[in-house]
């Protein structure tokens, strides 16, 4: 079985390779002179990748939920290179983003008859995707860091094989007691997710309520996520408390699949 420690170091391997070839294209995209001479053999290589526009959007989304579980601390710097920021009046070369490029944004100066002199343009751009690169690749240093905790992906881990003998148990027909592992689950990540986040619980025995609320309060989740945990823990409560409605299987299945979505979006 392959663990989660492998399956994110095999995706940030990938996305650092994936992100290579992204610097490759945006500089050809930027200065397609130094393309035209170059040898054959690089300018063949260069055909081949796909444009930026059509593949940064895809990496950006995937290195961006891989930082945010392995480097959190780093995830406003990663997305700061992206996006424009609010406060921004006018553009200039130490203001411009990755947004910018992709919508063809650049600045001149001038008119036609006395000519245009260029403020700031696409290939501003190359910089801030270098720092995305090198904040991903500080994530794949962790793995050989001796100060990387493994505690919670080794955690994960687990989580996937009581979810797996979760649904195994709702396929035999056992649906309280899948349902009521699934539940264990969940309270065992939100746990998680308050340490992660310094929420502090004072009560003994927290429930997934609780948990939830105090995340909610403390701004560690929005309102539909909210919402979402507590659909789920509604269920869990009819499969461990409520002896007078029998959860249905599609119920427990609901919350099986809710709370595998939880334990990889909600850190």
């Amino acid at each position: 079985m392959v663990s989660n420690l492998e399956r994110y170091k095999k995706d940030v391997d990938s996305l650092v390779a994936r992100g290579e070839n992204l610097h490759n294209v945006i500089q050809a995209e930027c200065f397609p002179e130094k393309i035209r001479n170059l040898k054959r053999k690089v300018k063949d290589y260069v055909k081949t990748l796909p444009s930026f526009h059509d593949a940064y959007q895809p990496w950006y989304s995937e290195a961006k939920v891989l930082v945010k579980q392995l480097l959190p601390d780093r995830l406003s710097d990663f997305v700061r290179h992206y996006e424009k920021p609010t406060t921004r009046k006018d553009l200039n070369h130490s203001n411009y983003v990755i947004e910018d490029y992709l919508q063809g944004v650049s600045v001149t100066r001038g008119n036609d008859f006395m000519g245009k002199e260029k403020v700031v343009g696409p290939d501003s751009a190359i910089p801030r995707f270098r720092q995305q690169l090198a904040i991903l690749k500080s994530v794949s240093a962790r793995f050989e860091s001796s100060l990387f905790d493994i505690r919670q992906l080794e955690q994960a881990d687990l989580f996937d094989s009581e979810l797996d003998a979760a649904e195994e148990l709702a396929r035999k027909r056992f649906t309280r007691a899948a349902g009521a592992l699934a539940g264990v689950v969940l309270e065992r990540h939100l746990a998680q997710v308050c340490e992660n986040h310094a929420v502090k619980i004072t009560k003994k025995g927290p429930t997934i309520s609780d948990l939830n609320d105090a995340l909610k309060g403390a701004n560690a989740i929005d309102i539909p996520q909210w919402r979402f945990v507590q659909h789920l823990g509604d269920i869990r409560n009819l499969c461990d408390h409520d002896k007078k409605a029998e959860p249905t299987p599609e119920q427990v299945s609901d919350l099986i699949a809710g709370v595998k979505k939880t334990i990889k979006t909600l850190f």
